[in-house]
């Protein structure tokens, strides 16, 4: 293997190559500004790497044939940030994800959506402080969970599409105040 620099239709390639494309280490910067600086494996980011967006975005972590795959952290311009598993460069398997605002779901991913069992911390103006612990499927909240007001009052059963569909709230001393059956809620 030698190092050397490589100018391609789409950006520029400094560092190790064999059978002349990249495989080692190697820093690849694209045309439209992208940067890559990691392991390649025939000429695709394999292994460990970072890769950097014009925008200032960033994902640092495992690659695998040319996409996030494996354990990695990416940051969003805007502070959001994402710190799990990938699969095929989607967010997959255990994953927590932080917003400025505060908001922050720690739980299972499938193809860049909440899905499996998550706790969602909520911090808009209209739920502050409120959480969920309980099933997603598809991003909504679905299955059994609990979601409990910052009042104090909880809501326990099971949800379907995002919506309560058979449970029951209770305020924060316990009393039955609402109970759902198939979707319809029943106030007490």
């Amino acid at each position: 293997m030698g190092e050397i620099t490589i100018d391609w239709e789409e950006g520029t390639y400094t560092g190790e190559v064999s059978n002349n494309v990249p495989n080692g280490e190697g820093t690849y910067t694209f045309d439209d500004g992208d940067k890559y600086v990691g392991e390649f494996k025939d000429g695709l980011p394999n292994g460990q790497g970072s890769y950097t967006y014009p925008d200032g975005a960033k994902y640092v972590g495992e690659f695998k044939d040319g996409r996030r795959n494996g354990q990695g952290t990416y940051t969003y311009l805007d502070g959001n940030k994402y710190v799990g598993e990938w699969k095929d460069g989607n967010f997959h398997g255990q994953g927590t994800e932080t917003y400025p605002d505060g908001r922050k779901y720690v739980g299972e991913y499938k193809d860049d959506k909440k899905h499996g069992q998550g706790t969602y911390t909520f911090a808009s103006k209209e739920n502050l402080g409120d959480t969920y612990v309980g099933g997603w499927k598809d991003n909504k909240k679905h299955g059994q969970g609990t979601y409990t007001f910052a009042s104090g009052s909880k809501y326990v059963g099971e949800f379907k599409d995002g919506n309560p569909w058979k449970g029951t709230e209770c305020d924060k001393d316990g009393t039955v105040i609402t109970t759902y059956s198939e979707g319809v809620e029943t106030k007490i």
